[in-house]
């Protein structure tokens, strides 16, 4: 309860961000390219840090992992505050708080998943790596309004928001006195022995190989379209609140996936619920025909549905697989494959919404996600995929 609701304060405070980002670099600079390239730069550490903090996870303690990466972004979002407060913040200055937050994020992110391992029983990870969905779900669907809201009435309250929602997910943890990692041996190895540790067990996996790779690239198309909505709704006369509503509508989609995933996961095989993410992503292309904004977020809607359904087969599956002393290194690994191409969506977005028509735009996004679901259908390991009834036989 401590750890979700730490989180849950934590995500409130980075989603209310995800819109107040843009729409002051709108303000600042007037520039879709220059909005894009933030939203690059808070995306860009999760893959640049990614295994040196997997390597931190396994060797040092996850608790105060987790303290420092939020003590840093309370800072990062402290001085954003200021700068805004005094009339003196740029486009350099905004892009390099986005760097220092994504920083803190890839830190925590790397530490986090040993502490869902830690206070979980390792058969009921599916289930909590759907409550993670679901959570998150809620925080999307409060938090754009909220952000857009905040950033209506003052460009300094969704970030100074951000500041005090690290505070809390801080105090959480102290709160906590569950250890998040099991007792280590000390280990001399170089830190590429390491890294190479955690690549081999991964890829020694066919089925969470080919899940890094093929759900990675969806988030090239998810972020970039959202990013689209933002942009393309306030071309199109869309107030902060409104295109915070849309975004919102994301958020309640992912809400109701997560009621509703464990019934999915009943009903459905793998790989069945993995097929239907990746062809749900299509439904972007309904831009192509009639090229509105509320079309195009209402075309994504039904992958959010879809998504907290597989990321509790994924994730859980994983988390439950993986040895704890390899479970930092293995997930900064899974990080680095699946989201080496995530921070190029926004860019992307942003720089063709600069360049070309938001038709053309989205007919990219929709070609993207139209080669994910004939190659996530035609794989041999997504046939393949393993049965969750697996994890009953996992040893504690």
């Amino acid at each position: 309860m401590l750890l979700q609701l730490g989180q849950l304060l934590s995500n409130a405070g980075t989603q209310s961000t995800s819109i107040a980002y843009p729409l002051l670099v709108l303000a600042v600079t007037h520039s879709a390219t220059q909005a894009g390239v933030v939203a690059f730069a808070r995306a860009l550490p999760a893959v640049l840090f990614a295994l040196p903090a997997g390597v931190a996870a396994d060797r040092w303690n996850r608790k105060w992992l987790m303290i420092a990466a939020d003590g840093v972004r309370v800072v990062a979002m402290g001085g954003l505050v200021v700068a805004i407060s005094l009339h003196g913040v740029s486009f350099g200055v905004i892009a390099i708080v986005a760097f220092v937050e994504g920083s803190g994020a890839a830190l925590f992110g790397a530490a986090q998943a040993g502490a869902l391992r830690a206070v979980v029983p390792i058969s009921q990870l599916p289930a909590a790596a759907g409550v993670q969905t679901g959570r998150q779900a809620v925080v999307r669907l409060g938090g754009p309004p909220l952000g857009g809201a905040l950033f209506g009435l003052a460009r300094t309250l969704p970030f100074a928001v951000d500041a005090v929602s690290y505070a809390f997910s801080t105090l959480s943890l102290l709160a906590m006195r569950t250890p998040f990692q099991a007792a280590r041996q000390p280990d001399g190895s170089s830190l590429r022995a390491r890294v190479a540790e955690g690549f081999r067990f991964l890829w020694g996996q066919p089925f969470l190989r080919t899940c890094a790779f093929l759900f990675g690239l969806t988030n090239f198309i998810g972020p970039g379209v959202l990013l689209a909505v933002v942009i393309i709704g306030k071309r199109q006369g869309l107030s902060g609140g409104a295109i915070g509503a849309l975004v919102a509508a994301f958020g309640a989609c992912l809400l109701l996936g997560s009621i509703v995933s464990p019934v999915v996961r009943r009903l459905l095989p793998v790989r069945a619920v993995l097929v239907l993410e990746l062809w749900t992503w299509l439904g972007c292309a309904a831009f192509l025909i009639w090229p509105n904004v509320y079309v195009l977020a209402a075309g994504i809607l039904p992958a959010a549905v879809a998504i907290p359904s597989t990321d509790s087969v994924v994730h859980g599956y994983r988390i439950a697989m993986t040895p704890d002393r390899l479970l930092g290194r293995s997930e900064s690994v899974r990080s680095t494959i699946s989201l080496l191409i995530a921070p190029l969506g926004p860019l992307t977005a942003g720089v063709l919404l600069g360049a070309v028509s938001a038709r053309a735009t989205v007919a990219v996004f929709a070609a993207a996600a139209l080669v994910l679901a004939l190659w996530g259908t035609l794989s041999p390991s997504i046939r393949a995929a393993p049965s969750l009834d697996q994890l009953a036989g996992v040893d504690e």
